[in-house]
C-alpha cells in the first residue's frame, strides 16, 4: 500500500507492506502534480531496487489525499458553474445568512460569488417540507434554463430545489434532461450532495462541489491513467474531509468530501501512534512547510465538525476539526511598519522556497531562522539531497530583518522562531482551552518535517509534559491514509420533538440508510465482516438554531431507548455548551449514519539499532541563554529504552527533533520518540496525561 499526500511544498508518500515501512519526501510542483507525484514514487522505488512499473504492479492500493480541490476554490480556479434552483428562491446562495463575519466593518464585502446571479436560472416547481409535490416540475422553466446554459457555456451545474430533501423526484427529473441535453456538463444534485433541511447550506455546498469537482476529476482521471501507463493495476482511493477514504467514483462526483483531504489524514495517525502508548487524548500538530494544521483527539476520538466556511462559502459535511494557520517552514519573515516581527502566514512554498534551499528565494523563512540558530545541518538536511546555503540565510536575515530591528543577527533569528512559535500556541489553544480542553491532559504528537523542532516550546508553553514524535512524523498525513477506514456518510432530516416521536418511522430511516451504508461499502469491495455502521442524530432544543450529535446505538428505539438518548443529549449539550435544560423540550432534526470499511492495518514491528554509533557529533544550537554545544544524534540508529538527556538534537533524514534543556528524550519499543520533561520522568508524565484521560471520561 501507498499513502501519498500532496501539499504546497513537498508530496509525502508512505510505502507499507511485508512489516516494513518506507517514507520519502519530493518537492511539489504545482504545474505537474501528477508528474511530481510519479518521480517521487520513482525515488521509493529507487530505494528498493526496483523499476517504477515493478513498484507500482506490487501496489494492491495508492490512497490519495491532495489539496487539489482547496486550491481551485481558494484561487477561483474552479468550473464555470451555474445552479438551477426553485423560482423564487434567486437569490438565497448569494445572500447568505445575511451576516457579516467582522460585525464592526460595515464596509466588508462578501465573498466573490462561486455563481454569478445571471448565472442563477429560476425553475417553476414547489414541493412542501413533507415531501408532497404543490407545483409540478414546469418543462417550460427548465428548456429556457437549458437554453441558457449553452448560452453561458458553463461546465459545471448544482440543481438546488427547496424541499429537495423530502422529495428529490424533480432534482433527478432535471438531472436527467441537463445530462441529455449537455453531456459533457458536471451535474451536481443537492439531495445527492447534502440532502438535510437548511437551504442555504445545502445550496452552498452543492454550488461548492459544482465548482470543485470537475478539476478534481480530471486531476484524477489524468493520474489514474499515468498510473495504469507505468503498470498499476490496485486501486486509487481518495482520502475525504471526514477522516476515511472513499473509492474513485464518489471521488468523481463528489468533490467537495475531499476539499480538506490534505490534513485530514494527520489526526487519524497522530490518535493511533498515541494508542500504541494506551493514551486515547491527543493533540496532533503538524507543522509542513507552508501551513500548521492543529486538531484535537478526545476520548479517542478524533474531533469532527459538520459546518465549515473556506474562502466565505459554507461548507455542511463532517469533516475532520482541523484548525489551520499560516504557520510552516516557509513562512516569510518581515518586519512592517511598525517595527514589529511578523511571521506568515505568506509561504516560500516550494518554488522559489526558502534562501537557504538556493532555488532563488530572497525573502527569509522560518527554516533559514532554524538554520542560522543551529537546529538544522546545512549538510544533513533532506538526507543530504539538499546542500543548505547558510551564508545567503545569514545574509537575507541581516538585512530585511536584524538591520530593521536593530539588533543582532542570531537573535533575529531566534526571535522569528519564537513568534511562530506563539502562532502555533494560540492555535493549539484555539481547539482546546477555547473549546473546553486543558491540554495539560493529552499528548501532543509533533508531526510533519517541521513540527518536532518546535514542539519542545510550544509544549512548555502549554505546560504540556509528553510530546509523541512519531518515527514517520515528517509524513504524517500519508501515514494516517494507510490507516484510515474507507468512510460513506448518510444523512436524512427527520424534524420530530422527542415527546412526539414517530418511533417506527425513525427506526424505517435508520433501516434506509444502514442498507445504504452496507451496500456501498459492499460495492467497494467491503468485506461483510470489515464492515461496521453506526447511527446518531442530531438534536436542539426546541427553538434553537444549532444541534448536537448524539449516538444512537440501539436499533429498536424503545421507550426506554428514547428516554437513554434523551439523557445523552442533556449530557452532550451541558459538556459543549456548559448548560443544559431538561425539563425543556427536546427534538431531533436529521438522522445520520456512518458505514465504515475497517482498515486492515499491519502492525507497526520493533525497531533496532545500534546505541554506540547513535551519536554523530556535535554543534553549536542557539537556546533562550546563548549558544551551547549540544551533541546530534541519528535518529534511525537509536534503540528502544535508548534516552537522550537535553539539550540535544536527534536527526532524521526528513525531519529533526530539538530537545530543549528541560526535556528529555527516549526511544519507544517502535522508534518513536517519547519526549518529556526532565523533572517529571517518563512514567509520572505518561500518568499524568492516563489520569487527564479518565477525569475526563468520568472514571
Amino acid at each position: 500500500m501507498v499513502g501519498v499526500d500532496v501539499g504546497g511544498t513537498f508530496i509525502d508518500l508512505m510505502v507499507s507492506g511485508n512489516g516494513q515501512r518506507l517514507l520519502r519526501k519530493t518537492l511539489s510542483d504545482p504545474d505537474d502534480l501528477a508528474g511530481a507525484l510519479l518521480a517521487g514514487l520513482g525515488l521509493v522505488a529507487d530505494e528498493l531496487d526496483l523499476t517504477l512499473d515493478e513498484l507500482l504492479e506490487r501496489t494492491e492500493r495508492i490512497i490519495h489525499g491532495s489539496t487539489i480541490a482547496t486550491n481551485a476554490l481558494l484561487t477561483r480556479n474552479g468550473a464555470r458553474t451555474a445552479l438551477l434552483t426553485t423560482a423564487g428562491f434567486r437569490d438565497v446562495l448569494n445572500m447568505r445568512r445575511g451576516m457579516r463575519s467582522d460585525l464592526y466593518d460595515p464596509k466588508q464585502a462578501p465573498p466573490q460569488p462561486l455563481v454569478p446571479r445571471q448565472r442563477i436560472h429560476p425553475v417553476a416547481e414547489r414541493v412542501d417540507s413533507q415531501g408532497m409535490v404543490l407545483e409540478a416540475l414546469d418543462e417550460g422553466s427548465v428548456n429556457r434554463a437549458v437554453a441558457g446554459l449553452r448560452r453561458a457555456e458553463v461546465e459545471s451545474v448544482a440543481v438546488g430545489f427547496v424541499f429537495a430533501f423530502a422529495n428529490d423526484s424533480h432534482e433527478r427529473a432535471v438531472a436527467s434532461r441537463l445530462r441529455n441535453a449537455l453531456p459533457d456538463v458536471h451535474v451536481s444534485l443537492s439531495s445527492e450532495v447534502l440532502p438535510e433541511v437548511r437551504l442555504y447550506e445545502r445550496l452552498s455546498t452543492t454550488a461548492v462541489n459544482a465548482y470543485v469537482t470537475p478539476v478534481l476529476a480530471d486531476y484524477l482521471e489524468s493520474i489514474e491513467r499515468r498510473l495504469a501507463d507505468n503498470g498499476f493495476r490496485g486501486r486509487l482511493l481518495v482520502m475525504q474531509s471526514s477522516g476515511g477514504v472513499m473509492g474513485l467514483e464518489p471521488a468523481a462526483r463528489f468533490g467537495v468530501r475531499s476539499i480538506l483531504s490534505g490534513p485530514a489524514a494527520g489526526p487519524v495517525a497522530g490518535l493511533w501512534y498515541a494508542g500504541l502508548h494506551g493514551i486515547s487524548n491527543a493533540i496532533t500538530a503538524d507543522m509542513g512547510g507552508t501551513s500548521f494544521d492543529v486538531c484535537l483527539a478526545d476520548r479517542g476520538e478524533v474531533e469532527v465538525t459538520k459546518e465549515t466556511e473556506i474562502s466565505g462559502h459554507r461548507i455542511a459535511l463532517p469533516m475532520v476539526a482541523v484548525h489551520t494557520i499560516g504557520a510552516g517552514g516557509g513562512s516569510v519573515v518581515t518586519v512592517d511598519d511598525r517595527g514589529l516581527l511578523q511571521v506568515g502566514p505568506e509561504s516560500a512554498g516550494s518554488t522559489p522556497g526558502p534562501v537557504c534551499y538556493g532555488r532563488g528565494g530572497v525573502r527569509p523563512t522560518v527554516t533559514d531562522a532554524d538554520l542560522l540558530v543551529g537546529y538544522l545541518s546545512a549538510e544533513r538536511f533532506w538526507g543530504g539531497r539538499l546542500r543548505l546555503d547558510e551564508a545567503a540565510a545569514r545574509e537575507a536575515f541581516r538585512r530585511q530583518v536584524a538591520e530593521p530591528l536593530g539588533m543582532d543577527m542570531v537573535r533575529a533569528a531566534y526571535g522569528a522562531h519564537q513568534v511562530v512559535n506563539a502562532n502555533m500556541v494560540d492555535a493549539i489553544r484555539e481547539v482546546s482551552v477555547r473549546r473546553g480542553h486543558d491540554p495539560r491532559g493529552f499528548v501532543l504528537v509533533a508531526a510533519g518535517g517541521a513540527g518536532p523542532i518546535h514542539a519542545c516550546a510550544i509544549a512548555r508553553e502549554l505546560e504540556i509534559g509528553l510530546i509523541l514524535v512519531p518515527r514517520e512524523a515528517s509524513v504524517m498525513c500519508a501515514a494516517g491514509q494507510l490507516l484510515s477506514d474507507l468512510r460513506h456518510d448518510f444523512v436524512r432530516s427527520c424534524v420530530m420533538s422527542l415527546d412526539r416521536l414517530d418511533r417506527d418511522t425513525v427506526e424505517g430511516h435508520f433501516r434506509d440508510l444502514r442498507r445504504a451504508a452496507v451496500e456501498a461499502l459492499l460495492a467497494e469491495g467491503v468485506p461483510r465482516h470489515r464492515i461496521a455502521v453506526s447511527c446518531a442524530a442530531d438534536m436542539r432544543y426546541v427553538g434553537q438554531f444549532s444541534e448536537v450529535e448524539v449516538p444512537v446505538p440501539e436499533t429498536a428505539l424503545t421507550e426506554a431507548a428514547v428516554a437513554r438518548l434523551a439523557g445523552d443529549f442533556h449530557r452532550i449539550h451541558e459538556s459543549l455548551n456548559g448548560y443544559s435544560m431538561p425539563d425543556a423540550a427536546a427534538e431531533i432534526v436529521n438522522l445520520r449514519v456512518v458505514g465504515r470499511g475497517l482498515a486492515d492495518t499491519e502492525p507497526m514491528s520493533a525497531r533496532n539499532g545500534s546505541p554506540a554509533t547513535a551519536l554523530t557529533g556535535r554543534r553549536r544550537a542557539f537556546f533562550e541563554d546563548g549558544f551551547r554545544e549540544v551533541p546530534v544524534y541519528d535518529g534511525h540508529l537509536l534503540t528502544s529504552g535508548e534516552d537522550v538527556a537535553g539539550p540535544a538534537i536527534v536527526e532524521q533524514e526528513t525531519t529533526t527533533v530539538v530537545v530543549t534543556p528541560e526535556y528529555r528524550l527516549t526511544c519507544d519499543a517502535y522508534g518513536n520518540y517519547l519526549v518529556y520533561l526532565n523533572e517529571r520522568g517518563l512514567a509520572e508524565s505518561l500518568a499524568r496525561v492516563k489520569t487527564g484521560q479518565a477525569e475526563a471520561q468520568g472514571t
